[in-house]
Order: structure tokens, then C-alpha cells, then sequence
């Protein structure tokens, strides 16, 4: 019967728990962050509206909320669609290429220390160059159609991909890779099994950041060259003088971007999961 009694308690006890406790608060503090983000959000719209509707700002020039909703109410679905699928297929096209490449080019470095210190200047040298000059260029190499658009995003996410990816496998603890070499292990082994798994949280923040170049490039890249897509939307609207599309478009890119964001932060929470990285 004493046992029977105390069970009970020992739920409580488990309930109340410091691990419970920090997981209640750290689950707490995260809904309280997004509801803070709308809220602001919500705020910043509302004061935009506010100030439109009040003739602080002339929203003419800088447009407003609602006339943004106007546009977008009055283009053809289908033609908005069409527009949005060209820049997103270009813009994930570009954004998986770079990333791919720039980790294998990061890996080839890694691995041969002599080209990596032929090439490490000339990586600087590149990272400095502003991309948009080698726009006629990419025109004339690749045509003047989508292909143009993906190699400029590539070459704006790629460097920098390479960059920070190579940095994340120089800083591993040398005193663990010369452990793995003392017990045999060969180079395919030590990158496996130490430079890749110990570099996730790196190569997870690589990806956010190729998030943000590759609209960066796409967009870019359909201001120099593109028949549709939202850059082009822009471009034809500021030509006309259309604040309304170019704004709408804006918006657009930016809920695009989001989704992308969260998507590559979906990844971030698997792979913490799968690494224990929590």
C-alpha cells in the first residue's frame, strides 16, 4: 500500500523534473519569439498602411499594402504563376548546383593541401570580383535564356560556399585527424568519418546563406537577361513606372525566400536530431 502511495509523487516529481522544466521554458520562449516576429510584422504593415492612407509618404512612389493587394488581385493567376515557377526553378537550380560544387570543390581542397595553397589567392581574388561585371560575358559563353541566369547565381553562391566550407574542415582538432591516421585510417576515412560529421552544423549554415545569394544572383541575373520571372517583373515595372508591380513583386520574393529559408531550417532541425547536436 506504500508503494501504491508514493506512485504518484514519483509521477509528480518526474513531471517536475529540471529537464522538463528547461524544455517547457525553451518550448515557451519559442513560441513567444514567432509571436513577437507577426506582431512585428503585423505592426510594420499596419504603420505602412497608416502612413499612406495619412499622406506622410507618397504611396505613389513607395506604394502601400492595400494597393499592393489591388495588383495582385488584378494580373492573370496563370501569367503570375508563370512568372514565379521561371524564377524559383532558376533560383533552386542555381542554389542546389552551387552547393554541390562548392563542397566537392571544398573536399578536392581539402584533400590536396598543395592546390589548395596554388588556388587559395586566386579564391580571395574571385570572392572580391563583383559578379554583375561578368554578366555579357556569361551572355555570350551561355546564350541569353535561363542558362545565363543559373550561372550567374552559381557563381555568386559558389565562392563563398567554397570559402566557408573549406574553413569549416581546416578548423577540425588536428589531434583527432593525426589519431585516426596513427590507427590506419585513410583520407576517405578521416572525411567520412570526422571532417564531414564534425563540419554539419557548418554545412547546415552554408545552406542559409546560399539561400539569400542564389534569389540574390537570380534575381541579378534576370535584370541582365529574362523574358519572365519576378526580376523581370520588376524591371518592366520600374521601366513604366508601375511602383505597384514593382513592390508586389518585392513581396512575392520575399515569401518565396521565407519558404526557402524554413525549408533549409527543416533540414537544420533533422540533421540535429540525427547528430545529437542538441
Amino acid at each position: 500500500m506504500k508503494i501504491k502511495r508514493q506512485l504518484p509523487c514519483l509521477i509528480d516529481d518526474r513531471k517536475k523534473s529540471p529537464r522538463r522544466i528547461y524544455l517547457a521554458k525553451r518550448r515557451n520562449d519559442k513560441i513567444t519569439t514567432v509571436l513577437l516576429q507577426i506582431g512585428l510584422l503585423l505592426a510594420l504593415i499596419g504603420l505602412w498602411e497608416l502612413a499612406a492612407s495619412l499622406d506622410w509618404i507618397d504611396s505613389f512612389i513607395t506604394s502601400c499594402p492595400s494597393r499592393i493587394f489591388n495588383t495582385l488581385s488584378t494580373i492573370d493567376a496563370a501569367d503570375l504563376f508563370k512568372h514565379i515557377a521561371y524564377t524559383l526553378i532558376e533560383c533552386i537550380i542555381g542554389f542546389i548546383a552551387a552547393s554541390t560544387l562548392g563542397i566537392v570543390i571544398a573536399v578536392l581542397l581539402w584533400r590536396f593541401t598543395k592546390l589548395r595553397r596554388v588556388l587559395e589567392p586566386y579564391i580571395v581574388v574571385l570572392n572580391a570580383l563583383p559578379k554583375i561585371a561578368l554578366g555579357p560575358i556569361i551572355i555570350i559563353w551561355v546564350g541569353a535564356g535561363a542558362q545565363a541566369i543559373i550561372v550567374m547565381t552559381i557563381l555568386i553562391c559558389l565562392i563563398v560556399t567554397v570559402i566557408s566550407v573549406l574553413n569549416g574542415f581546416m578548423s577540425v582538432d588536428e589531434g583527432k585527424i593525426l589519431l585516426l591516421r596513427s590507427m590506419g585510417a585513410s583520407k576517405l576515412q578521416i572525411l567520412t568519418k570526422l571532417i564531414i560529421p564534425a563540419n554539419v552544423p557548418a554545412l547546415v549554415n552554408m545552406l542559409k546563406i546560399n539561400v539569400g545569394l542564389a534569389w540574390v544572383g537570380t534575381i541579378m541575373g534576370e535584370y541582365l537577361v529574362s523574358s519572365a520571372g519576378l526580376g523581370y517583373l520588376i524591371i518592366y515595372g520600374s521601366q513604366v513606372f508601375k511602383m505597384d508591380l514593382v513592390m508586389a513583386s518585392t513581396v512575392i520574393l520575399c515569401i518565396l525566400a521565407t519558404i526557402m529559408y524554413l525549408a533549409v531550417a527543416g533540414v537544420e532541425r533533422i540533421t540535429k536530431k540525427r547528430y545529437h547536436l542538441e
